[in-house]
C-alpha cells in the first residue's frame, strides 16, 4: 500500500510542485491551511506531514502543536522560506523529524521523505 503524505501549504503552485515530485511514489493529500490540516488530519490516515511554517491565520508551529494533541504519532518535516533559524529551532524542539528549506531541489525532499519512511 502506498503511503500518504499530506502537503499543507497556502501556495497552491509550491503544492502542485511538491506532488508532481513525490506523486510517483507516494499518495499525496493537499490542505491550503493548517485548519484544512487538522481537520484532515482527523479524517484521513496519513504517514507523513510536510507542513509549511509560514502561513496566515495559523502558521506551521501552531499547527503542529495542534496537531500533537491527537496525531503525535505522524510525523513532520517542517518546509520554510524563512530565514529565522528560531523557527527552525522551535519546529525540531517542539518534535518535527526534519525540516527542508525553500526552495529546495526534487532529490533532496524525495531523499528527506525515503529517509523517514525507512525509520519506520
Amino acid at each position: 500500500m502506498q503511503k500518504r503524505i499530506l502537503v499543507v501549504d497556502d501556495d497552491s503552485m509550491n503544492l502542485v510542485r511538491t506532488k508532481m515530485i513525490l506523486g510517483k511514489y507516494y499518495e499525496v493529500l493537499f490542505a491550503e491551511s493548517g485548519i484544512e490540516a487538522l481537520d484532515k488530519l482527523k479524517k484521513e490516515k496519513v504517514d507523513l506531514v510536510l507542513l509549511d511554517i509560514e502561513m496566515p491565520k495559523m502558521n506551521g508551529i501552531e499547527t503542529f502543536e495542534h496537531m500533537k494533541e491527537f496525531a503525535s504519532d505522524i510525523p513532520v518535516i517542517f518546509l520554510t522560506a524563512s530565514g529565522q533559524e528560531t523557527d527552525v529551532v522551535s519546529a525540531i524542539k517542539l518534535g518535527a523529524v526534519n525540516y527542508l528549506k525553500k526552495p529546495f531541489q526534487p532529490h533532496e525532499l524525495m531523499k528527506r521523505v525515503a529517509q523517514e519512511f525507512e525509520r519506520k
